[in-house]
């Protein structure tokens, strides 16, 4: 009995946060349309996704971000923006957490997704892991964001919906991209997404999301060798936390 209750519970849970993605990009739609017709109206776009969008997911479900910061994101500069990715809320929490636009890099298969897909091709940078023409293409992308101020987000897991493993291997696309572009990389661990709201149907629960934002690794004296390095400093840094 005790177990149907909770099962229950975690249905619905799992239904109101579809409600709760779909509600303000139809309340909002001809707004969003509107910001996302233009790279120009990006701003726009991105403030009402972090704090329209992304607070009445969070909120709204009862998962409250709490953030602990290292290091302060400066407004108007450029990062590379990496962090750990076992839930679906990790989208959410990420723009709650950075005041400073910036734009995923993401893999071409969200963009099935109905209403969210919509938007989600229109002002993310896709990727098809599998081409790499594609691969290639993100780098003249992103480059085109930093020029315009924004900064990236890439989650170097690519998404892990098995439970057991802790950290998965990272891949090295962001590391390779902030050199490149010389831009710092933030290193961020969420400590509370895959308890709160797994990739896995029947779990979840309301509470708070932990943020450790860790000091930022600078990449001007860096060269593409170092990318590897680099990749497993930043991993061993998340790691630790989510061991801890």
């Amino acid at each position: 009995m005790l177990n149907w209750v909770k099962k229950t519970g975690q249905l619905l849970f799992r239904v109101w946060f579809y409600i709760l993605v779909a509600l303000p990009i139809v309340v909002f739609l001809p707004i969003l349309v509107l910001v996302t017709l233009s790279e120009k109206t990006y701003a726009q776009f991105f403030w009402l996704a972090r704090n329209i969008w992304a607070s009445t997911i969070l909120y709204g479900m009862g998962c409250i971000p709490k953030v602990e910061w290292e290091e302060k994101l400066e407004p108007g500069k450029s990062y590379m923006l990496v962090a750990n990715h076992t839930s679906m809320l990790d989208i959410m929490l990420m723009l709650r957490v950075s005041r400073n636009p910036f734009v995923f890099v993401g893999k071409k298969e969200l963009k099935r997704i109905p209403l969210f897909g919509f938007f989600y091709k229109r002002v993310c940078i896709l990727v098809d892991r599998e081409s790499s023409r594609s691969r290639t293409a993100v780098y003249r992308r992103a480059q085109k964001r930093l020029n315009q101020g924004l900064s990236i987000c890439i989650f170097p897991e690519a998404g892990v919906p098995d439970e057991s493993i802790i950290l998965d291997k990272f891949k090295d696309g962001a590391f390779k991209m902030a050199i490149a572009h010389t831009i710092p990389v933030v290193p961020m661990t969420f400590l509370d997404n895959k308890k709160r709201f797994p990739f896995r149907f029947f779990s979840g629960a309301p509470g708070p999301l932990r943020v450790k934002v860790h000091r930022f690794h600078r990449t001007e004296h860096l060269q593409e060798a170092d990318k590897v390095q680099l990749r497993e400093d930043i991993r061993n840094i998340i790691l630790r936390d989510l061991k801890g």
